[in-house]
């Protein structure tokens, strides 16, 4: 899960800065300014998470191993769900319901899980 968890922050940081130079330099000919707003806010929760997915990956063999592994599947679901879906409706104009609201919980799921991990989980 170590591996993984590295790898999914190393990728979505990298994801994050394709998108940022698109944002740019190829977005604002192409989207109007709410569209723009959509993507700004995919690359912020998605620069942050792979941070975040990177310090978890760092710090894994001080935390138990079963609430770490939630917390990575959160935060990798969140981003996919959260950034997917305001990137589909960016893009694509698609609206796919409460799917980003639903990422969202997600991502603060994974970071309540990485604070029990810390305070509260035995070793």
């Amino acid at each position: 899960m170590v591996r993984f968890a590295l790898a999914a922050g190393a990728l979505t940081g990298a994801a994050a800065v394709c998108l940022a130079a698109l944002r740019a330099h190829a977005l604002p000919a192409r989207l109007d300014a709410s569209a723009l707003a959509l993507v700004d806010s995919a690359l912020t929760m998605a620069g942050w998470h792979a941070l975040a997915l990177i310090g978890a990956a760092a710090l894994a063999h001080r935390l138990p191993q079963r609430p770490f592994a939630a917390a990575v599947a959160l935060f990798v679901a969140g981003l996919a769900l959260f950034c997917g879906s305001v990137l589909m409706r960016a893009f694509l104009g698609l609206s796919l319901g409460p799917i980003a609201p639903i990422g969202g919980a997600a991502l603060i799921g994974g970071w309540l899980v990485l604070a029990y991990t810390a305070f509260v989980a035995p070793r």
